[in-house]
């Protein structure tokens, strides 16, 4: 009882309970995608700079080969999902519907696929400098959402000394059950991850958070755990948005991350279980990140399923492989239904951050009828950042993005749990998202 209550008392403020609707996918084993005739590889999969790509239209491409090289140092590499020609070099719809430079690469059908690579050196002999570099090379980005680089976090300031690294197995948003399967199919390649990142890093501690939904991860992992490794799995309350960074922090540590500061600047790492196993992977047989895990479920979708399904491939061929959406299905959400994006087209391709893929019918989809703000303070209650998003609403209604700033709309993580909480309909985190965007335009447009 002790624990149960310290487990409680030991929360984040705020935040909602949503289904968790992991029940169709919780228990599947991943399957692998089978290759599929044309890949698009948009270039800008994740947070900086794009890469450049370094290869022609016309060009023979192995599995696994660079295909873009970092344009930056928030930048990372891009790499070919299958060994086939690129046939083109240009603008392609994009997930979320935007155009942007892609490289689309035709599979050579009579290949093996067979990945040939060069495996990385040990990293026990790296410097952290060279193992940033590699990461870079790698491909690897941040898999729980955000999709910035993998290696930035690890470039670490001057004097600053990492205490804890934090392994998040959160995985709060409904029906993605990805990294579920990653800590239940993979637990020796997450702890050998933790333990380079432990070592490398120079961590004092090493801890994986979990929710208590995912009993069986739990297990799994205390019962790999070596007794000379210093990492501890921490049960979380189920609660949403448990996987942010900061919530996690403050459940796990009862640290507060002040706005404008990165946990880094605590003595705080904190990556997705997801990253953590492919940065293992790499150093094990130096596969860079070329293919993806992805949840594919909703009541639209005829078998669900875990894939790990290769960069690039058409939503449009998943889904059918899957046995193909049914009749009454009206959208496709790239991502989870909190924070994912709904494709504009089918011929969009899995990217990156592509965590799940979730089909949803008209009775799913249908938006409640919108009302005026009733002040009734349900989205303040619900918002894990104690901002007042109702505020922000109308605002963003009032296009009056500039003024937003002096509210802090700029930490707003976009989990939604405002819309979610909101009794009169509105879409506040999409009005919010649209004034973020505006404003990092114009601040683009700027510098």
């Amino acid at each position: 009882m002790n624990a149960l209550a310290a487990l409680f008392k030991r929360g984040f403020s705020h935040g909602i309970h949503p289904d968790e609707l992991k029940d169709q996918t919780h228990a599947l084993p991943t399957q692998r995608m089978p290759f599929v005739e044309r890949y698009t590889l948009p270039v800008h999969q994740h947070l900086g700079a794009p890469p450049r790509p370094v290869v022609a239209a016309g060009q023979r491409v192995q599995r696994g080969q660079l295909v873009a090289e970092p344009g930056a140092f928030v930048s990372t590499a891009l790499h070919s999902p299958v060994t086939g020609w690129v046939r083109a070099i240009g603008p392609r719809r994009f997930p979320g519907g935007r155009y942007e430079q892609a490289i689309e690469i035709e599979a050579d059908r009579y290949a093996s696929q067979r990945l040939r690579v060069e495996s990385p050196p040990d990293w026990r002999s790296l410097s952290l400098e060279d193992f940033v570099s590699l990461v870079q090379h790698s491909g690897i980005v941040g898999l729980g959402g955000a999709s910035l680089p993998a290696h930035v976090k690890y470039s670490l300031r001057e004097g600053v000394k990492i205490k804890t690294l934090i392994a998040n197995g959160a995985e709060c948003e409904p029906y993605l059950t990805n990294d579920h399967r990653i800590m239940v199919e993979q637990p020796e390649a997450l702890l050998r991850g933790i333990e380079i990142l432990h070592t490398l890093l120079g961590a004092e501690e090493s801890i994986i958070g979990i929710e208590l939904n995912k009993p069986d991860a739990i297990e799994t992992l205390r019962a790999h755990i070596r007794s000379d490794q210093p990492i501890r799995v921490v049960p979380l309350r189920v609660k949403y948005p448990q996987g942010d960074s900061k919530m996690m922090i403050k459940s796990i540590l009862d640290v507060e991350v002040p706005a404008g500061l990165h946990a880094a600047d605590l003595g705080i790492i904190m990556n997705n279980v997801s990253t953590v196993a492919a940065i293992a992977d790499y150093f094990a047989s130096g596969m860079p990140y070329i293919d993806r895990m992805v949840t594919v479920s909703g009541p639209g979708i005829e078998y669900p399923a875990n894939l790990v399904v290769p960069l690039g491939t058409p939503v449009r061929e998943v889904l059918r492989f899957c046995g193909g959406v049914r009749e009454d299905t009206r959208e496709v959400v790239m991502g989870g239904p909190m924070m994912g994006t709904p494709v504009a087209s089918l011929d969009e391709p899995v990217i990156k951050s592509s965590s799940g893929l979730l089909a949803f019918t008209a009775e799913h989809i249908a938006r409640p009828t919108e009302y005026p703000c009733i002040r009734c303070g349900r989205c303040v209650e619900a918002c894990p950042y104690f901002l007042n998003p109702a505020r922000l609403a109308k605002l963003a209604r009032a296009r009056l993005y500039d003024e937003m700033k002096a509210f802090q709309v700029m930490e707003c993580v976009e989990c939604g749990s405002c819309t979610y909480s909101c009794p009169s309909g509105i879409p506040i985190v999409q009005m919010i998202r649209t004034a973020k965007n505006t404003l990092w335009a114009k601040k683009s447009k700027a510098e």
